[in-house]
């Protein structure tokens, strides 16, 4: 699963890793996977936020024939003895709607499988050990999706969702996901030298360092997971040294040190103080330089690089129209002071991309925090 409009990105991702991806739907990719693979996912990609494994697919017409097909279903495979079910549940234009019933007859029928489990009802409680990665979660969740009477069942292998890289804990205003972080970094081409020779990055409004920070990892060949655990870990069905392997391969291939510049600034000096510290502990302080400034005060570069970035963007309208002066200024910046540096960046509002006085081309559509976006490039 990712943000609707990366999937793309995300097929690009698993054929790097040679899988090769199945049918894409808004928000989602499949693919058939080895556990040596799955593993490799979980650990290595950057644009998912969630990867799941399907446990079933039937039709069901009574609350009935839900609880025999479940019944069928690998539970002790998924669920280890003592830990604990959420079952997330939609439900759209099938006989069975009632998603808190639904959610009954599937832990009946969980409960009676796994000795010593139990059931979590609220999705609040199901999400309590989003806040720490670096241990495998105690509450495995089984998203459950019904259309017209065909019920898929799938068990979340990554437990906290994948944007959680476990080195995000000081954030600036409005932090952006490092998944979408990562994907603004693939969509505008910027590979950190894995594919070639790469321009040097800079991300002017970097906030908490999220753009800058998945670009040095991307840099240094450093695996997104590498900080954290994943549900599948705990899965008895599930051979726990394929875990091992993956983590020593992924490993293997870092490098010691980012080989092109990488940088972020922002005017806010409690923003970057919180950037420099995310970079400390995701381990690459060395590899990206924070600086506190504003866009207008950019020292001019005559040669090439790369302004990937996510500006601010106000969702009233006395907001956009204060920002116009900023795009503005970021749009005189690239002509004037960095005439060869391309640009690429997240854009909430044709208004103010009209304000920064240059070509825009659309990338790809997303969202970011529920509000519509788009990646527009400028290319030298």
């Amino acid at each position: 699963m990712t943000a609707p409009g990366l999937e793309g990105l995300l097929a690009a991702e698993l054929a790097v890793l040679g899988i090769v991806p199945g049918d894409s739907e808004p928000g989602g990719v499949a693919f058939a996977a080895s556990l040596m693979q799955l593993a490799d996912a979980l650990l290595r990609v950057r644009t998912a936020n969630r990867i799941t494994v399907r446990l079933g697919t039937f039709a069901a017409r009574s609350f009935g024939e839900l609880e025999r097909h479940a019944a069928r279903l690998p539970w002790a495979d998924i669920i280890p003895p003592g830990t604990a079910v959420h079952f997330r549940i939609t439900s759209k234009k099938s006989r069975l709607y009632h998603q808190d019933a639904i959610a009954e007859r599937l832990e009946r029928v969980a409960l009676a499988a796994i000795t010593g489990t139990r059931a979590v009802r609220a999705p609040s409680a199901a999400e309590v050990m989003e806040d720490d990665v670096t241990v495998v979660p105690a509450i495995q969740r089984i998203i459950v999706r019904a259309h017209r009477d065909e019920f898929t069942l799938s068990a979340d292998a990554a437990g906290a969702l994948l944007h959680f890289r476990g080195w995000r804990q000081a954030v600036a205003k409005a932090p952006l996901r490092e998944t979408l972080a990562a994907g603004l970094l693939h969509a505008s081409g910027w590979h950190g030298g894995a594919a070639g020779p790469t321009l040097p990055m800079l991300d002017p409004f970097c906030g908490s360092g999220t753009i800058a920070i998945e670009a040095a990892l991307i840099a240094r060949r450093m695996a997104p997971g590498r900080g954290r655990r994943f549900a599948a870990e705990a899965w008895p069905g599930f051979d726990q040294s394929v875990f091992g392997v993956v983590r020593e391969r992924a490993a293997a291939e870092e490098l010691p040190t980012a080989s092109i510049q990488i940088g972020g600034c922002d005017r806010d000096a409690g923003a970057i103080a919180a950037a420099t510290a995310n970079a400390e502990r995701a381990g690459v302080a060395n590899d990206v330089q924070f600086t506190r400034a504003t866009i207008s005060q950019l020292p001019p570069d005559d040669g090439e690089g790369m302004i990937v970035t996510n500006p601010p963007y106000g969702t009233r309208i006395g907001e956009r129209t204060a920002l116009r002066d900023l795009y503005a200024t970021l749009g005189r910046v690239m002509a004037e002071q960095r005439p060869r540096w391309q640009l690429v960046m997240l854009s909430a509002d044709h208004m103010l991309d009209v304000a920064v006085g240059l070509p825009l081309q659309d990338i790809l559509r997303t969202t970011n925090g529920g509000i519509p976006v788009r990646v527009v490039a400028i290319r030298s």
